[in-house]
């Protein structure tokens, strides 16, 4: 049984940073993509960023490109998110996700391992 686990939200200004984590155990962590997704109060959840088992290819939403970057260290098993330049639209429940293949996809429903989620709240 595959076990995500998210770290590092928290309430933040808006400009400021915040570096999330998600361990994962119960199989081989490097031979797999995994992705961020949010969803914010009353919306639904959507595609932040994902990473390839390979960490040679990441893909991010346009809200958070070029603020956002999504990274893994494979032999620690977690995968990160480092957000800087956070805006108050950036608030939400953010998940990390896995997925049983090498490679990444931006559909929720490509992704059968979900964390329960860590809140990030942006103040302005």
């Amino acid at each position: 049984q595959v076990q995500l686990v998210e770290s590092g939200g928290g309430l933040v200004q808006a400009g400021g940073s915040l570096r999330l984590s998600c361990g994962a155990s119960g199989r081989t962590f490097g031979g797999y993509a995994m992705a961020w997704f949010r969803q914010a109060p009353g919306k639904e959840r959507e595609f932040v960023a994902a990473i390839n088992w390979s960490r040679a290819s990441t893909y991010y939403a346009d809200s958070v490109k070029d603020r956002f970057t999504v990274s893994r260290d494979n032999a620690k098993n977690t995968l990160y998110l480092q957000m800087n330049s956070l805006k108050p639209e950036d608030t939400a429940v953010y998940y990390c996700a896995t997925r049983s293949y090498a490679y990444y996809s931006t559909q929720e429903s490509h992704y059968n391992y979900w964390g329960q989620g860590t809140q990030v709240t942006v103040s302005s």
